[in-house]
């Protein structure tokens, strides 16, 4: 949510982020609206004023001895109050409300040094590790591995649920587990992060704190009882900053979470149809920051970092891209996606999106801290990024540790992991 004080201070400002995501003019509409709620607040505090005034009248009509008349005083009061009440409902209600859809509505601005451009063409390649791989034969896509294997079932999947989704087999289930599994202990034993067993199905006020609702309703799958799937475990995890004032002493608050995660897919017909690389449930590990405005720069620093090194220790080729204005996410200010090598594909596919969205959410969800020093408390910063997308990390190692006689050799780090096993074969 966007600060409306900010707005009035610099309306030409606030139009210039927008457009730097290719966005109309917003801030007239917004400040006609606000407009018509501060003049109607105003003008109800000058009828308040009045009616104190009138208040005072009734304790000098007791004391001279004239109780009808204050009786009579006091209903008029109390009418008019209601009266009032209600005049003021009919004036600043409305707009009050379209004013906060609309800002609801609205994506964060962005910070200025993120890359100008419309698309992801113009994202920016930061650094790279890894060489591509070569292979002495044409490497496969996982799904035809998968398939190959007798281990990954499209079919079954379409069978039990529909299209985007897939049943696991095997040694390949259990490098799915494995996976999800050394994700979330390298994060809470070496990267400080608290691991969090959340709840599935979040209510609409969680989803309006990180920013799904009101715009992303069609990516949601809800239940007949108004709660909503979590399409990612930023959802409960950064909400545990929703209504709270933290002491700084107690901040950074780091969280993760190894979650399946569900998303409708809404807008992606024909993307991705073939294999598992766009699914409607996928596990994920999260992490979630929750921490001071002085600080969040170097926590997003910070966060990447980790989620890198789940990448590095599995051997994979993987790029950090520095997303552009176009290509910014609704919620963020900045973020860095990590792109992984996919061989089969013979492409980049990102498989990790580290964001800081600054005070956006917290906005929001009124979640604030207060400072060591000074009065008064302040607003939150919250990032959250993949740490990774489990799924996308099965099919970058099946594609990247593939052998030419179709089997799959197992990581080293994953190992221990899988009871010892060292190749996957038919």
């Amino acid at each position: 949510m966007h600060d409306i004080r900010a707005i009035r201070a610099d309306p030409a400002g606030f139009d210039a982020a927008l457009a730097r995501r290719g966005m109309e003019p917003a801030s007239g509409q917004i400040l006609e609206l606000d407009q018509a709620v501060r003049s109607a607040t105003k003008e109800f505090e000058e009828s308040r004023a009045e009616l104190k005034l009138k208040s005072r009248e009734v304790g000098k009509l007791k004391a001279g001895g004239k109780h009808d008349e204050a009786e009579q005083l006091i209903r008029d009061i109390a009418d008019w109050e209601v009266r009032q009440s209600q005049w003021f409902g009919n004036r600043a209600n409305e707009p009050e409300a379209q004013r906060d859809l609309i800002l609801s509505t609205l994506p964060n601005t962005l910070d200025p040094d993120v890359p100008d451009g419309r698309d992801e063409s113009a994202n920016v390649v930061l650094h790279q590790h890894g060489d591509i791989p070569d292979f002495a034969f044409t490497p496969k896509q996982h799904f035809e591995l998968g398939e190959a294997l007798g281990l990954m079932d499209f079919a079954t999947a379409a069978k039990i649920a529909g299209a985007r989704f897939t049943v696991l087999k095997g040694p390949l289930a259990r490098m799915e587990r494995a996976l999800g599994q050394w994700m979330l202990a390298l994060h809470t034993d070496e990267h400080g992060y608290t691991e969090a067993s959340v709840p599935l199905l979040v209510n609409d006020a969680s989803m309006y704190g990180t920013g799904q609702l009101p715009k992303f309703a069609d990516d949601l799958f809800r239940t007949t009882d108004d709660r909503s799937l979590i399409p990612t475990a930023e959802v409960p995890l950064t909400n545990f900053a929703r209504e709270e004032i933290f002491p700084e002493a107690d901040l950074p608050l780091r969280l993760t979470a190894l979650t399946p995660c569900f998303r409708s897919e809404a807008g992606s017909a024909g993307r991705d149809t073939r294999g598992m690389l766009r699914q409607h449930q996928f596990a994920k590990v999260e992490m979630v920051s929750i921490t001071t405005p002085d600080a969040s720069a170097a926590e997003h620093e910070r966060m990447t970092r980790c989620a890198e090194r789940v990448l590095t220790d599995l051997g994979l080729t993987w790029r950090r891209v520095f997303l552009c204005a176009g290509d910014t996410g609704f919620g963020a200010a900045r973020t860095y996606d990590l792109e992984v090598w996919l061989p089969g594909q013979g492409a980049w596919r990102e498989i990790s999106s580290c964001s800081n969205t600054r005070d956006f959410q917290a906005r929001r969800m009124n979640g604030r801290f207060k400072p060591r020093e000074g009065k008064g408390n302040q607003f939150l910063h919250t990032l959250n990024g993949s740490g990774v997308a489990v799924g996308r990390a099965l099919i970058a190692v099946m594609e990247t540790f593939q052998q030419e006689d179709g089997s799959v050799l197992v990581p080293e780090v994953l190992r221990p992991w899988m009871g010892g096993i060292e190749r996957i074969a038919r």
